[in-house]
Parts: structure tokens; sequence; C-alpha cells
């Protein structure tokens, strides 16, 4: 299992900072959500857990500096789905997801029975056996979407970090993928994902961070943070926010600036 530690983080992108001071810690079995309004930052903070981004402060990977784990390894540890992936080569789906498999290949190696194996199996999961000898370059955006997925899937590290999975999908499909990410959580791991969807965000989370000018300004239950005043801090809208069986629901009216 993976335990990821952020303490007093901060990511300048040029010369504007776009994550202050960020401290916070993602423990095993746990669904976080990173919400905000665009631009906040969400996207850089998941990025700068995998060193992705050149950052200040420190990430520690189960007690160990980022910066200090090989790539090959970071990538065993924690699956990554970036937001907004685009394919250049016109691989077939099975290809795609196949690349999932890498860091577990030695250079020149072949895919083993347990490689194809993993791979069936989150290709099953995302709902994407259907599309196995499509060229990926031709898929609709949510189509594409579900495959992409399939491929952090395939990869079946201990630990997610997903980047707006539930983007271009239909409702039917955005319920699925957070279905996943909730039995991810429930099987041990340590996930995270970049939501726009605050109700679908409280119905499946555990725990969510708001993330508003580079700064966490909230970090508790979804019950605890989505209050009508930090919507309207955070976001300049004018919200409800009602108890629906287990979780919140958040219902806009509209702006408040």
């Amino acid at each position: 299992m993976v335990t990821i530690a952020l303490d007093n983080v901060d990511v300048a992108l040029g010369r504007r900072t776009v994550v202050s001071s960020a401290s916070a810690r993602f423990q095993p079995g746990t669904l976080t959500g990173i919400v905000g309004p665009n631009g906040a930052g969400k996207s850089t903070l998941a990025r700068a857990m995998l060193a992705l981004v050149p950052a200040t402060g420190s990430v520690r990977i189960d007690g160990i500096e980022v910066a200090a784990i090989a790539r090959a390894d970071l990538a065993r540890r924690i699956a990554y789905l970036p937001q907004g992936q685009t394919l250049h080569w016109p691989l077939t789906v099975a290809r795609l997801v196949r690349l999932g498999r890498l860091p577990h290949l030695a250079p020149m190696s072949r895919i083993s029975d347990a490689d194809a194996a993993a791979i069936e199996r989150a290709m099953e999961r995302a709902d994407v056996l259907s599309l196995r000898d499509r060229i990926a370059t031709e898929l609709s955006g949510g189509e594409r979407a579900r495959v992409l997925f399939a491929r952090a899937l395939a990869v079946e590290a201990p630990a997610l970090i997903a980047d707006e999975p539930l983007a271009s999908l239909d409702p039917g499909h955005q319920i699925d993928v957070m279905d996943l990410l909730r039995a991810e959580a429930d099987s041990g791991k340590t996930v995270l994902a970049v939501l726009h969807d605050l109700t679908m965000a409280a119905r499946y989370c555990d725990r969510l961070l708001i993330v508003d000018g580079g700064r966490i300004v909230a970090d508790g239950s979804p019950a605890e943070v989505l209050t009508p005043d930090l919507l309207r801090t955070v976001y300049g809208i004018d919200a409800r926010v009602e108890s629906s069986g287990d979780w919140p629901t958040v219902t806009l009216f509209g702006r408040t600036r």
C-alpha cells in the first residue's frame, strides 16, 4: 500500500505561483476528491505528487522523497490518468491498454500471462472489451476516456491519481468510473481524483480537498467542507447543500459575482 505526504509544497510555473504551501497526507483505503474552480491549481498539485512539475517543499511516497524514486518504480507504485490526453499513434485499443503494463516489463521482454490477464481485467472493468480492435484515434471522446482509464487500471498499482476522469463521459459511464474509483479505494488502494461535479464527489469520496488560488482552503469529509458559505467564497455561486441519505447534494442557483 502507498502513503503520499505533502509538506509545504509550492509550485511556480514561469513567474506565477500555481500551488502554495500545500500540506496533506493521503492514506490507503481512501478516495480523496480534489475540487475547486478552473485554474485553482488542482491538476498541478496532482502532478507535483508525481514529480512531473518542479516543486519546493516535500513530497514523500512511503516516506521517501519522490525525486529520489526511480521513474519506473514510481510508475509501478502510482498509476496516473492525466486529463485531456491526446492520442497521436493509430494503435488498437488492446495495444493502447497494454501500455499500462510497461512499468512491469524489462526492456525487450514479452507480455506474460499475468500481464495479459491484467490487461483483460482492466478492459472489462472500464467497459471497453467491445472496442479492443478499434483504432484508438478514431474513437469518440467518451470512448477514448474509458480506454485511457483502462490503461491506468492495467498498471494495477497500489495507488491511483486520476485527473478529471469524468470528462467527456455520459452520466452512466460517469457512475461506472466513480464506482471503479470507489472499488479501488475499498480494496485498500490510495486513490485521488480531480473532480468538478460536487454532488458526485460528495457521494463517492471519503474526503475532499478544496483548492482555490493554489491553496488548500478546506480539507475534510464532504459534509464538513461543502457548505453554502464556502461555495460562495470559492466558486462565487449561490448554492443549497442538503443531506440526501449518506451524502450531501449540491443544488446551484446562480452566480454571486
